[in-house]
Order: structure tokens, then sequence, then C-alpha cells
């Protein structure tokens, strides 16, 4: 934008707001919280998932670990947050390597994203979950990671317990920090942009696998 034009727009929205109008009142009579079972719940938000092409499993602390392995393979090089509680993962195979990545702040492991892009996997927790639209939420906690480790790599095992599970936006938003950085996973990256034909891997993983664990 030319610097004419920028003082143009400016001058134009300096005088629409000469006479301090007053802003209109935002009617939120939406709903704020959920009435339903929590099953229900739970339910509603795997048939999301699965409609966007993700592959949802469910587990309990005793059989996560030899889920991930299956996800991984016995040869994957995958990485995982500094945060992840080790006892999800599956004892080291010859093969299978992990990679911890630590937070930029801490004097650690960052990871460029060309190693990212060489790693077959990443593993990692959730925020909260919104059954209503099928989104996870990850917000940057220890246990999920910078934005990019989530993004980078073409697969994407995400630990989601049941319990951060809620069926509506507000609920989902109520549980997340307001300044953190904020990535909400709908399925596998994909778009239709191009003559509407379906391209996935562009924008993310081309593969999401879901682990609801109880």
């Amino acid at each position: 934008m030319s610097t004419e034009a920028k003082s143009e727009v400016l001058a134009r929205i300096r005088g629409a707001l000469q006479d301090s109008p007053d802003a209109p009142q935002v009617r939120r009579a939406y709903r704020r919280t959920s009435g339903r079972p929590a099953a229900e719940i739970r339910e509603m938000f795997e048939d999301r998932l699965v409609d966007y092409k993700a592959t949802v499993h469910h587990e309990n602390a005793a059989t996560l670990p030899e889920r991930i392995a299956e996800l991984l393979g016995p040869s994957a090089r995958y990485v995982i947050p500094e945060g992840l509680d080790r006892s999800w993962l599956p004892e080291d195979t010859i093969g299978r390597r992990v990679l911890v990545e630590s937070r930029m702040e801490d004097a650690g492991t960052v990871l460029s994203v060309r190693d990212l892009n060489e790693v077959d996997a990443v593993v990692t927790s959730s925020t909260v979950s919104c059954a209503e639209t099928g989104t996870i939420f990850l917000s940057g906690r220890p246990e999920e990671g910078r934005r990019a480790i989530s993004l980078v790599p073409d697969h994407h095992i995400c630990i989601v317990p049941a319990a951060s599970i809620v069926e509506l936006v507000p609920e989902a938003l109520a549980r997340v920090e307001p300044t953190a950085p904020i990535t909400m996973i709908s399925g596998p990256s994909a778009t239709s942009d191009i003559e509407l034909e379906r391209v996935e891997g562009v924008h993310g993983p081309r593969r999401l696998d879901v682990i609801l664990l109880t």
C-alpha cells in the first residue's frame, strides 16, 4: 500500500469516528455450558474427528505405550516435547529414535524446520478439545511443545485425555490461557482451494492419529 493510499484510508476512518459513536452492544445469548453427559460428548467428538478423516483410538495408561509403538512402527524417528509424560511412550527398540525438544526459552535442543521435516512423527498431548467442532486445542504447554513440532512432521499422534473434552467452543476457550499461542486441529491438514480437489498435508500433518486416554 502506498503512503497516499494509507493516508486516505486513515483519513476516512478518522472522519467516520468524528462524532464518537458508541459501539453497539453485542448480544451474547449463546450457550456457554453444556448439559450433555460426558459419554455423549466424547461420542460426538469422535464422530467429528472420523468425519474429518482422523483416526481415533481408545486407550488407558496401561495400553497407551503399546498403541503408540504400533502407530510409530519399529524404526521410527520421532520428536516429543520435553514435558510429555515419558510413561506414555514405548520402550526404545532397535532402530527407533526419539528426539526430545526443549522449549525455546530454555538452553536445550531446538530443532530446525529441516530437522523436523526429517522425522517420521511427533507425539504430543493437548490442552482441551471441543466436541461440537471436532477441534483439538494446543497451547504451547510443556507437554505440547511449540507450534512448529506439530505442524512440520507428516504424522501427528495426539493424546487427548478424556477429561479434557468439552462440548462447546466457549467451554474450550475458558480452559485456554488467552495469551497462549493456540493451534486448533480439526483432522489432518487438507485444502480444496484449487479446483475443489482435496489435497492433504499442505499446511500440517498429512496423518492424524488421536488417542482418547481414559
